[in-house]
């Protein structure tokens, strides 16, 4: 690990708030009986410097109500609205994104600690999203004619309204927009209740779709704290929900909403298995899996977690420590800098925990493990080797740049290992022969989506699915309603995606003609 530029700074000893949209559900909950008004405020922490940021008040029950109010208003304005004129208010979002790309991505930094250029390039995804929506909106919601008996038959998708969204910290603005372009290109509206520690984030969020012409309340920013989420959700208003966030972040989400029987989407959390057979290049293969494993200071879903090597293979753990000790590690806004610090003080400590639980258990340390002196949050680059089932390692997520090292017998063990895990979010397969992985492997691996010699990343245009308890649904415009099978994305190499949030009901239209 090679640190970059030290700071001094004032530490904060008040732990962040636990809330439904944590990634790793750690530190305290607080009972709406027991919170004081020093509870009442949100607190983003710049976890580089330790020193808080900035304070925000929660709304209050009648703010809450009048942004449920706008947003009632502003879903009938929206539905009404034209596709174009959406079009190109959501054209000029994109533009806002850009124009302030630098004050974004520097607030996005001091409030969760993603390194500057990874944090302009999070944003130039997000004004991308939007003008594609923009552009192709239109196709994707165009009337569809299906054969039936009726002179002419077909599906049309109307705009559902409210659409709440509960997202987490990692990706402050990816993850809203991917949400928010599709929804509200379908004339929804948008009500996102954020992670508390960016809360900035948010407010920025709101403004941008409120300087870009959208109707008032057609995007808001709810600063609530998890127990007024449940009224909210049941809230007439509010006709669906969307949540990335921990699982039992999901399973709570989801009681409420299916007791108030309303649309619900989940993306969960993950432990995506990186399978190494004996014929990968271990050079090429190892320097791939530092990138997997510490994508966002290896604060992802869909990073590579548990890495399976087939037989014994010296080479590849050398490569990957090599890689894994040379990432950057320092202040966030240095341009050279890879990793920054963990977003908050109780994810680098239950990390700690998870790491020390495992090493008890009998695992190996090859690389990092321990925390560096001086201010942030930091945590080195790790390996722990000689991982199995049973270890905090293998079974739980790691929500960090913490890699488990598993041995496997033989590429059906390999399997057994991947898929022995209640998460089912991604996978990724290393090999020269792209064809028998294909044929033989991807097939078996329980995983939304499986990726041979790529890490897991998002496909352009293709749905976002996931099995086990990384997810409720797909995410995509045609695969986003009820099935009988899960749908899978299949790759080579890295790509992109567009993951779009399925907010369109969809009426079946049947028109017969009068009888002569």
């Amino acid at each position: 690990m090679r640190r970059l530029n030290p700071t001094t700074a004032v530490r904060s000893d008040r732990p962040q708030p636990d809330s439904f949209i944590t990634p790793t559900d750690t530190g305290p909950w607080v009972s709406p009986a027991r919170r004081t008004a020093y509870d009442l405020v949100m607190r983003s922490v710049n976890p580089f410097t330790e020193q808080i940021v900035h304070e925000y008040a929660d709304h209050t029950p009648a703010e809450i109500r009048a942004i449920l109010d706008a947003a009632a208003r502003a879903a009938e304005e929206c539905a009404r609205m034209g596709m174009n004129e959406r079009a190109s208010r959501m054209q000029k979002v994109a533009a806002l994104l850009r124009k302030q790309q630098p004050q974004l991505a520097r607030l996005m930094t001091s409030e969760m600690g993603k390194p500057i250029v990874a944090a302009e390039a999070e944003l130039e995804k997000c004004a991308i999203c939007c003008d594609h929506f923009a552009l192709r909106a239109a196709d994707y919601l165009a009337f569809e004619s299906i054969p039936t008996d009726a002179a002419r038959s077909g599906v049309r998708f109307e705009p559902l309204g409210a659409v709440l969204a509960i997202m987490p910290w990692n990706f402050p603005f990816w993850q809203v927009f991917r949400f928010a372009a599709p929804a509200l290109m379908a004339g929804n509206v948008g009500l996102l209740k954020h992670a508390p520690n960016v809360s900035g984030c948010a407010l920025a969020i709101e403004s941008i779709f409120k300087e870009a012409g959208f109707p008032a309340g057609a995007f808001a920013a709810l600063l609530v704290d998890t127990p007024a989420v449940e009224a909210i959700i049941h809230d007439p208003v509010v006709r669906a929900v969307t949540l990335t966030g921990s699982e039992r972040a999901g399973r709570s989400v989801a009681a409420i909403a299916g007791a108030a029987l309303k649309k619900v989407v989940l993306e969960l959390g993950g432990s995506d298995p990186f399978i190494v057979l004996p014929d990968a290049d271990p050079g090429a293969t190892g320097r791939a899996a530092a990138q997997a494993r510490c994508i966002n200071t290896g604060q992802s879903c869909i990073a590579a977690k548990r890495f399976i090597v087939v037989g014994d293979n010296p080479e590849f753990e050398r490569s990957f420590a090599d890689a894994m000790n040379a990432l950057n590690v320092g202040d966030p806004m240095n341009r050279q800098t890879e990793l920054g610090p963990l977003a908050r003080l109780d994810l680098l400590e239950h990390l700690q925990d998870q790491v020390a639980r495992s090493l008890a258990a009998g695992a190996r340390l090859v690389a990092g493990g321990r925390r560096p002196p001086g201010k942030g949050f930091f945590y080195p680059p790790t390996i722990l080797a000689d991982v199995h089932p049973g270890m905090a390692a293998f079974d739980e997520e790691t929500f960090g740049p913490v890699a488990a090292l598993i041995r496997a017998d033989g590429i059906d063990h390999a399997i057994r290992l991947a898929n022995q895990s209640r998460f089912g979010l991604g996978a990724s397969v290393w090999t020269s022969d792209v064809a028998h992985a294909e044929r033989t492997i991807v097939p078996r691996l329980e995983a939304g989506a499986v990726f041979v010699n790529g890490p897991v990343s998002p496909i352009r245009l293709s749905p976002s699915a996931a099995s086990r308890t990384a997810a409720t649904a797909a995410n995509s415009r045609s695969w986003g309603s009820a099935s009988s099978s899960m749908p899978r994305r299949c790759g080579s190499g890295v790509s992109f995606q567009f993951s779009v949030f399925s907010v369109q009901q969809r009426n079946v239209v049947r028109i017969s003609l009068p009888e002569n």
